[in-house]
């Protein structure tokens, strides 16, 4: 490099002229031994401006994944929220065909009507199963207070007692309990 001109950098090899970096233009010596050292401190003022640059990005990016992250949870608790209060709108009408299909038909025309009331239940529980939606097991299981509730029999200290009969169907939603299940269990 030739001269200084003007703020602009000459390469002696041709022509072209570079502009000059960021930052306030640097007078440099005309001897090359005093320049040195100039720019070396130029440089060094410049590498702890670009580090503390580089520190305040990656400080951003973390707090902007930050950021997205606690949002997408709070963003699936309410549509867990969600989903749950319409899984409790709906369970009236899980009861009503759990009733409908505990009937016993009694002509060929209840059993087809009945068969056709199973296969709306059956279509509804998939539908919900593929949100996490899932009825609570109680029959000829031992007695669980996180998930069942009993009328009858112990009604806490029953925990592993056998479950003589299902009152109420209990339901989860993604692991949780929407309704405990209410049961008989035997006495010990």
């Amino acid at each position: 490099m030739a001269s200084l001109d003007d703020g602009e950098l000459l390469d002696a090899s041709s022509d072209q002229t570079t502009p000059p970096g960021p930052g306030p233009e640097l007078e440099l010596p005309e001897d090359p031994a005093e320049a040195v050292p100039v720019l070396l401190a130029a440089l060094t003022v410049t590498q702890a401006e670009a580090a503390g640059y580089l520190e305040a990005t990656q400080r951003v990016a973390a707090e902007f994944d930050n950021f997205r992250k606690r949002s997408a949870r709070e963003r699936d608790e309410i549509i867990d929220r969600a989903s749950q209060r319409v899984i409790e709108r709906l369970l009236p009408t899980l009861d009503s065909f759990a009733a409908a299909l505990a009937y016993q038909p009694q002509t060929d025309a209840e059993e087809n009507l009945l068969s056709g009331i199973a296969d709306t239940h059956r279509l509804l529980m998939e539908a919900l199963a593929v949100d996490g939606f899932a009825a609570i097991d109680a029959n000829g299981v031992p007695f669980d207070p996180a998930v069942h509730e009993a009328v009858t029999g112990p009604t806490g200290e029953g925990e592993g007692e056998p479950i003589v009969r299902e009152m109420r169907r209990g339901y989860t939603l993604r692991g949780r309990v929407v309704r405990a299940a209410l049961v008989a269990v035997e006495h010990a």
